[in-house]
This record gives C-alpha cells, structure tokens and sequence, in this order.
C-alpha cells in the first residue's frame, strides 16, 4: 500500500472515511477482498507473504500500512510488514496499546507507517522516526515518507480529498457521484516536477515515476483502489481491480458492526 487519506471523526455518523492506492509489483500474487477462513479479518491477501495491506473485522477494528521508501537500505527483515495487519486485527489490544507493543520490536521490520484503529480511537507509529501517537479528529494524508514530512505527492492527495472528496460527503451526494469522485481521484496520474521530488535514496527517474496517486509501469504499479467507510454501524468498502484481466472489476463489501 503506498498512498492512504482519510477523515478520522470528522464527519457526523462517519467517524472513518478512507481512500487509498496499493501499488506493488504486478507478478506479486495477491487475493482480492474477501472474508479470511477461520479468521475474522476482511481484506484482500498477499500470497507470497501470507499478510495484507489493509483490512477490517466486524468488531469495528481497521488497519492499513505503507512502506517507508529508503533505498539507501539494503537490510534482508525476518518478518513481513503485512503480518501487521493481521496481528492487529486478530487480537484484541487497544490500538495505542498494540502500538506500544510492536515499537518494542519495531526493528524486525523494513520501514513501515501503521495506522490501526477500531470506532472510538486511531493510532499511527512508524519505525522510522514516529512514535506511536493518538491521533485527533482531522485529515491524515501518507504514502512512503513519514507522515509529518511535506511531500508534494501527499499534498496533492490532501488537496483534493479535502476540497472535492469531503465537501461531497457532507452534502451527502448520491452514492454513485461519491464512488466516480473516488476514483477519479485515486486514478490521478499527475506527476511532481523534479525539483519538488523527495530524496529517498532512488534514481531520480523511479522517484518522479513513484511521484503520481496512480502509478503505472511495465512491471509495478497500482493494483487495487479502495473507498471504505465506517457509517452507521456499518462498514462499507468497495475495492478496484487496477491491472490484470480483472482490471475495472469492483468488490464490495457491506457489513454491520458487532456490538
């Protein structure tokens, strides 16, 4: 997962609306979204690595993880980021506590930005410089550098989710227009200038290829985009296929919170 926004207890009745990119490798093999067997996580699956990107439970429980782009790291890491998600999602930690924890072996992993939540709190803690914090109501916006770092590819999501995306949801749009907004949105290909480009330690032509919301190549890029709601007591996620035969395909999911 390399791109993420959402509003955290911003909006009446929503207290999560969230849209994000997972760009990977296109021969990577991966699961779309679907109930995991004897497990209660949703979410969609990395078959190479047994974990995911994002996912959620019926007990209102949430995570998502991007990667932190260093390229100055050479490191082989004897655990997948995307066990992440699952830990998170099949224990019953509070979010801050479960972030605790992990920060005690946080160097197990390549660089990672969590964010785990459930209805009633949202934490963020990356291994690269953040400590596990509590996050206040408002809009968070990250893709592969820390999440108080400026980027300008982050900016651009920012901008447009807060001026386009949210003013929508507020003025309750019909469902449709919020969908096509979504996309449209996460399927940007507007790239950054060289000279606004971070310095992750890559070739200065894969940084402004990696710099667009949507990412194509011949053999990495966008695979799958997500819209995911918490309304009403009910989840509503609905994940894109962006490459392969299932390209355009969408999955949805619609499930009501346990209490």
């Amino acid at each position: 997962m390399c791109i993420v926004a959402f509003a955290w207890q911003v909006l009446d009745d929503m207290p999560l609306c969230l849209i994000s990119n997972r760009d990977e490798f296109y021969h990577r093999p991966t699961a779309g979204l679907k109930q995991w067997v004897d497990s209660p996580i949703i979410a969609g699956q990395d078959l190479q690595s047994g974990g995911t990107w994002m996912g959620i439970t019926a007990q209102g429980r949430w995570a998502i993880v991007t990667n932190f782009r260093d390229g100055r790291d050479q490191t082989t890491y004897p655990t997948s980021r995307g066990a992440l998600i699952q830990q998170f999602l099949e224990s019953e930690q509070t979010p801050i506590r479960f972030a605790q924890v992990l920060e005690q072996i946080q160097c197990n992993y390549a660089g990672f930005n969590l964010f785990v939540g459930d209805a009633t709190q949202a934490v963020y803690m990356s291994n690269r410089g953040e400590a596990p914090q509590v996050l206040a109501k408002g809009v968070y916006v990250t893709s592969n550098g820390l999440m108080s770092e400026h980027w300008e590819k982050t900016r651009h999501l920012r901008k447009r989710f807060t001026q386009e995306f949210l003013p929508m949801l507020q003025s309750q749009q019909p469902q449709a227009d919020i969908e096509a907004a979504a996309w449209d949105i996460l399927e940007d290909e507007r790239k950054i200038i060289p000279a606004l480009l971070p310095n992750t330690g890559i070739q200065t032509e894969m940084e402004h290829l990696l710099s667009s919301t949507f990412i194509q190549s011949p053999v990495y890029g966008t695979r799958c985009s997500n819209l995911l709601c918490m309304r009403d007591s009910q989840w509503h996620w609905q994940e894109k296929q962006q490459q392969g035969e299932q390209q355009g395909q969408i999955t949805q999911i619609e499930l009501h919170l346990k209490p």
